[in-house]
């Protein structure tokens, strides 16, 4: 069971399944439903017993499965991490248990129209101030220098945690100097001008949607945008790491993307043969595959160098995810509630409120669970 509801996103799974089961000897059948209904979905089988012998479940959901006990450690079934790098391990892990193999991973990036920043005679920015200055610069008439998305889900705080994590902040510690300038950071980019004021409502698609139209110059956003972009062949669109408080910085952004898990359904040799099967998914090759149809970046290293020759347009992404987090690596099951939190300190924040009391709120809640 997935989430691979896109016909492109369902015939690619079709495709590699197809790939495995034949070379498995096995035949493997492949359900997709809303993204927002696997975790959901998934616990309603749990307590029916008649969960699948594999789910594909988004990362920062997995460890509430996990949490429940409801998934078999991969390792034991002989899936080995020697080349996946460790920030991805996390990534599919669960309190040092290795629970979820991701076939591919992404982040964001600074996207930017190469032909607006040649115009104006600008460097792509590398700093906060050179992207606040920039930003400014480009804002003209109905075009805004910069898009995101500051929405209230969790797409906003997947876009602000670059921001938060450069700059010192800490998922534990919301109301810290180090989250409040971050979250100020967008306050004064709203201020100049240089964010739409529908940037508090917009998703990732939208952000997409305005880069695309010609109405912002530069935009955060990820790979999965890149298809949409490239039908638009006007559009000749860059991208670069997110610009970083201080010079010589790391810009270290969040992990995105899903992971294969093998439910425990009490059936030894069917769970075997998940694992198998899931390690074939996994497995270099299919990697690479997947993530030349997706724009996604390999989880395996072998798999990514391999890429980054293939699609060299995007080698800044692959740099960007060497760097990244995953999300709930540090809080787990309990990442849900300060993903809530943040969304309500951004609508709060950016529409008038200090940062600060926004943000000792968001501590508060995220801390209460209220």
């Amino acid at each position: 069971m997935n989430s691979s509801t896109d016909e492109t996103y369902h015939r690619w799974d079709a495709e590699a399944m197809a790939r495995c089961g034949k070379q498995l000897g096995v035949t493997i059948e492949q359900q997709s439903v809303p993204a927002a209904q696997v975790m959901t979905k998934a616990l309603r089988m749990a307590s029916s017993k008649s969960l699948p012998d594999i789910v594909q479940f988004d990362a920062s959901e997995m460890p509430t499965f996990a949490e429940a006990g409801g998934l078999v450690d991969l390792r034991t079934l002989g899936l080995s991490t020697d080349d996946v790098p460790e920030g991805i391990v996390d990534f599919g892990s669960y309190k040092g248990t290795y629970y979820g193999a991701a076939r591919s991973v992404n982040t964001l990036a600074l996207f930017y129209n190469k032909d607006i920043l040649d115009e104006a005679g600008v460097r792509v920015p590398t700093t906060w101030e050179e992207l606040r200055r920039t930003a400014k610069q480009l804002t003209q008439g109905k075009r805004y220098g910069l898009a995101l998305s500051a929405g209230g889900a969790e797409d906003g705080v997947f876009q602000f945690t670059p921001f938060m994590w450069s700059n010192g902040g800490d998922e534990t510690d919301l109301d810290s100097p180090q989250v409040v300038g971050a979250l100020d950071f967008w306050k004064a980019l709203l201020q100049d001008g240089s964010l739409s004021k529908s940037t508090v409502n917009w998703t990732q698609a939208d952000v997409n949607d305005q880069f695309m139209a010609g109405n912002a110059a530069m935009m955060i956003n990820g790979p999965w945008q890149v298809e949409t972009l490239n039908t638009k062949k006007s559009l000749h669109w860059e991208i670069a790491r997110i610009p970083v408080p201080e010079a010589g910085a790391d810009s270290v952004g969040p992990l995105g993307g899903a992971v294969l898990t093998v439910p425990r359904t009490g059936d030894a040799e069917r769970e075997k043969t998940a694992g198998r099967i899931v390690a074939c998914l996994a497995g270099e090759k299919e990697q690479l595959t997947y993530a030349l149809n997706s724009w996604m970046v390999p989880a395996n290293e072998k798999a990514a160098a391999e890429w980054r020759t293939q699609v060299p347009e995007l080698d800044a992404l692959a740099d960007q995810v060497a760097a990244a987090r995953s999300r709930t690596a540090k809080l787990g099951a309990g990442w849900s509630g300060v993903s809530l939190a943040l969304q309500s300190a951004f609508q709060s924040a950016l529409t008038g409120q200090s940062s600060e009391a926004a943000l000792q709120r968001a501590q508060r809640r995220a801390t209460s669970g209220n």
